[in-house]
């Protein structure tokens, strides 16, 4: 497939007025590279495989060689470029203000802008970075850490984003401890594989929710014990639980408190469903303004993207304690069909992206 020079100009309202949650990816001109390139929002059809110059590393920042990327819903977000709301946060009031999308990234350090210390030229990486979808990315070195041995990069370009928000749910929001019992709804996704096995880890004793097909797969992570969604309801008072962490799911406040103890916890995470000009947060806010008024305890996560989760996952891999599961690996010019795979929701824990070199 040819492969055609790429930009994504940022207009000047964007660069002047709209505020950026990190710096803009700078793309060398003259040295291109094999990669997914969006100019604009929309559907799958609006990523192509084609070439754009490599990225070069701000401060503090490293560029990694990229053999493998993973696949998750925020990369779903940014393509669609909904809620509208994020646009205004400033990634790209028109379109995506990084033409390469792509968050979760494992590979190898191949140049290191001013002032990095935690990495050399070689070492093998992984956590979240800005265009993974490429063979070249650039990343913040507090958004890394050295890839386990153990693992292969397909399975640490997988970690990032999922594996953080999951860890932050179970142990900073859920306070999981050992023997207690949680209830992991959306157990067979990209967050609820590694948030069954973490909790598993610790010694919890743990009941995934999900559908019929993927049953057996939530079982072989850890869980206890599986409720099939289609054939019987979690709310309905037959058991109980300390925490219980909803991932992506549609029950009502209501309905996920009647699963919890009189003084357990619950967390939802994410914000799917909303509408198309800002994210589904209606129930973490309201779960936390009535929190103070109640016995239970009721919370939200969101990911933080920093090195000291990523180290825990690292040990928590290298020891065994947790697996990545990936449903399929796709080549980097198939990730298209990658987002499609994704949107049809059939993915059993996490899609992978093959990009180049190293073991995988």
């Amino acid at each position: 497939m040819a492969m055609n020079a790429v930009a994504a100009p940022i207009s000047p309202f964007e660069d002047r007025f709209l505020p950026r949650p990190h710096r803009l990816t700078t793309y060398a001109a003259g040295e291109p590279m094999r990669a997914i390139v969006q100019s604009a929002y929309g559907s799958a059809d609006t990523l192509r495989f084609g070439a754009i110059g490599r990225p070069t590393p701000g401060p503090g920042e490293v560029v990694i060689e990229v053999h493998a990327a993973g696949v998750d819903r925020g990369t779903w977000h940014l393509m669609t470029g909904t809620p509208y709301l994020m646009r205004l946060m400033g990634f790209g009031l028109l379109r995506p203000s990084n033409p390469v999308p792509g968050f979760d990234v494992a590979g190898t350090v191949v140049a290191l802008g001013a002032n990095v210390s935690r990495f050399a030229i070689g070492d093998e990486v992984f956590g979240v970075s800005r265009g993974s979808f490429a063979e070249y990315a650039a990343a913040r070195e507090d958004k890394l850490a050295h890839k386990p041995q153990n693992l292969a990069f397909e399975q640490a370009g997988v970690m990032g984003i999922s594996a953080l928000t999951a860890l932050t749910a179970v142990k900073d929001s859920g306070r999981v401890a050992a023997g207690q019992r949680m209830l992991v709804v959306g157990a067979s996704g990209g967050v609820g594989t590694y948030a069954v096995q973490i909790a598993a880890s610790i010694g919890a004793r743990v009941t995934g929710v999900c559908t019929t097909s993927k049953t057996e797969l939530v079982a072989s992570i850890g869980a206890e014990h599986v409720i099939d969604y289609r054939k019987a309801d979690f709310a309905d008072g037959a058991a109980r639980y300390d925490v219980v962490i909803d991932i992506g799911g549609m029950s009502s406040l209501s309905r996920l408190r009647r699963a919890l103890t009189p003084k357990g916890t619950l967390v939802i995470v994410g914000g799917e469903g909303g509408g198309r000009w800002s994210p589904n947060m209606g129930r973490q806010l309201l779960a936390l303004a009535l929190s103070p008024f109640v016995a239970q305890r009721l919370a939200m996560a969101l990911c933080k993207e920093h090195h000291s989760g990523l180290e825990q996952l690292a040990q928590l891999a290298a020891t065994g304690q947790i697996t990545p599961v990936i449903d399929r690996t796709f080549a980097l010019e198939d990730m298209p069909d990658a987002m499609r795979h994704l949107e049809a929701g059939e993915a059993r824990g996490k899609l992978a992206i093959r990009v180049a070199g190293g073991r995988t």
